[in-house]
């Protein structure tokens, strides 16, 4: 049995590199270890989950397509290292112009994706490179891990109780040790 019934990633910041609102796939670039770190999640057979707030969909920056082409190449590029994502859950909302349940901090798409996988949120793993990545996973009682984003400094305040790492790969690395044959 692994120590988690699955781990929820952060997109942008986390698993790629963020230039803000990402609507090109050829400006799609995985952070340094990242297909190293989703590669060893499948192998421990620990579902991967992003969640990720786009909220340049509702502000008219881009459309849900462009956003489907993003992902689909953060997927391509991922299965080039024979690493693959279980889901993708997305927030499109524009938080100054409405209010929702499912924009991190909020729980709403984490909630969604447990009834959708059987999954117990707290038996979950939350990484992220800002806070409001976090909080929801620690509000749900799971654990959580602050990695530094794309430029190298870590969001804050988060508790002491958080660990913070460099990489997704090394949050990884600590949290689900590899099983030796």
């Amino acid at each position: 049995m692994s120590a988690f019934d699955a781990v929820f990633l952060d997109r942008d910041g986390t698993l790629i590199d963020d230039p803000g609102y990402l609507s090109d796939p050829s400006c799609v670039a995985l952070r340094q270890g990242a297909a190293e770190a989703v590669g060893l999640l499948n192998e421990a057979g620990i579902p991967v989950i992003v969640v990720t707030n786009q909220s340049g969909i509702g502000r008219g920056y881009y459309t849900e397509s462009d956003f489907r082409a993003v992902q689909a190449e953060v997927e391509r590029q991922l299965a080039v290292h024979g690493s693959r994502l279980d889901a993708v859950y997305y927030c499109p909302h524009d938080p100054d112009a409405e209010i929702c349940e499912c924009r991190k901090p909020e729980t709403g798409l984490f909630e969604r994706a447990a009834a959708d996988l059987g999954i117990r949120l707290d038996r979950c793993l939350y990484i992220g490179d800002r806070v409001r990545d976090l909080t929801p996973g620690l509000a749900l009682g799971g654990d959580a891990i602050l990695v530094a984003g794309s430029d190298g400094r870590y969001d804050g305040p988060v508790s002491e109780k958080v660990p913070q790492r460099e990489s997704l790969l090394e949050a990884i690395r600590q949290a689900v040790p590899r099983s030796e044959p």
